[in-house]
């Protein structure tokens, strides 16, 4: 449906535009200089997160954790039958008691062939012989103990713990299901530091002002403290190739809380650029009706519906192309102002 312009703002100036103001909350139009600002959307992430898959296959036989736990480091989280693997273990330790007994024995044998060779019992080849066997028997001893040692370690596969004290983000696992090597079983996550990744335009890499603080809007985060400024920049030293982009990684600071992995966020870098003054109010001044842009200015206790023109949005503000002057009183909450007469 086509709406025309000039008609939707007859129609409006046709309604009452003048009310009382008394206790109207309002902002001032405030005029700021300064450079431009790239708006780059990203995400939120876990600086600790870890996709866990087990080292071996079995049947999950314990799975104690389900999405939104939190856990501790060595908390068991999954154990897989390991029964087989169990039996090898006591099987190469069962070896290993074997081969120790054998090793006594030539042992024995061995310093009973030095004892006759000092009394010229026997030959030179007779001592050399237990003393080959003796040798062997030590060897065979060492790789039982090494086999059962590896067979005690792969037992440790099929108990798996948390790595770090954290968050379980996904459990894609059920009790009862195959675990296989490289299939993840969980994801767990550390809360207390999280981080925003945006990827920047290369072209506009070497427009970044030095040392400029990069402000971050998290609009999944209640309003009060949504928006806030990046404790750390970080620009990666590789461009991707398809897309020619860096990747920036923002640090969100520990006093934001209820960030959580995945959430939308803009990162909004300063950028070399002309140093224009600009009219800023707050975005939440702004009605909007189809093509129609207006605010309630406010002037000896009275709000006047005033038509104005946009320009880009920055965080909880937007810049005011023409309409208004600086200094000029808008009400923040325009319909409130539209209710007084």
């Amino acid at each position: 449906m086509y709406f025309n312009k000039f008609a939707i703002v007859a129609c409006i100036s046709a309604l009452p535009m003048v009310a009382l103001a008394g206790d109207l909350a309002t902002a001032p139009v405030v005029e700021q200089r300064g450079g431009d600002f790239y708006v780059a959307e990203g995400s939120v992430e876990a600086v600790r997160q870890s996709v866990i898959s087990p080292q071996v296959a079995g049947r999950i036989t314990q799975l104690n954790v389900k999405a939104g736990d939190a856990v501790q480091k060595g908390q068991l989280l999954v154990r897989i039958d390991a029964q087989a693997v169990a039996q090898q273990a006591n099987a190469s330790e069962a070896q290993v008691e074997s081969a120790q007994a054998q090793l006594s024995v030539a042992t024995r044998e061995f310093e009973r062939q030095q004892q006759l060779f000092r009394k010229q019992y026997i030959s030179q080849a007779a001592l050399d012989q237990a003393e080959a066997q003796f040798k062997a028997t030590a060897a065979s001893v060492r790789g039982f103990v090494a086999q059962a040692g590896a067979a005690s370690t792969q037992t440790s596969y099929f108990a798996i713990v948390a790595p770090f004290a954290g968050t379980v983000a996904e459990v894609p696992s059920e009790l009862g299901d195959m675990a296989m090597p490289g299939k993840p079983l969980l994801t767990v996550f550390d809360p207390s530091a999280m981080r925003v990744v945006a990827n920047l335009p290369q072209s506009k890499l070497a427009q970044l002002q030095a040392r400029s603080e990069v402000r971050l809007d998290i609009p999944g985060l209640p309003e009060s403290h949504h928006s806030f400024v990046a404790q750390s920049v970080n620009v990666l030293p590789t461009a991707d190739p398809s897309t020619h982009t860096v990747q920036v990684r923002l640090g969100v600071p520990a006093t934001v809380t209820k960030a959580l992995p995945g959430m939308f966020a803009r990162a909004y870098f300063a950028v070399q650029g002309d140093a224009r003054s600009r009219l800023v109010i707050p975005a939440k001044a702004v009605i909007q009706r189809t093509e129609l842009e207006a605010v309630y200015v406010v002037d000896n206790g009275r709000a006047l519906l005033r038509q104005v023109r946009l320009g880009k949005a920055t965080g909880d503000a937007v810049e005011v192309l023409s309409g208004l002057t600086a200094g000029e009183q808008v009400a923040l909450d325009p319909v409130a102002a539209a209710r007084l007469r």
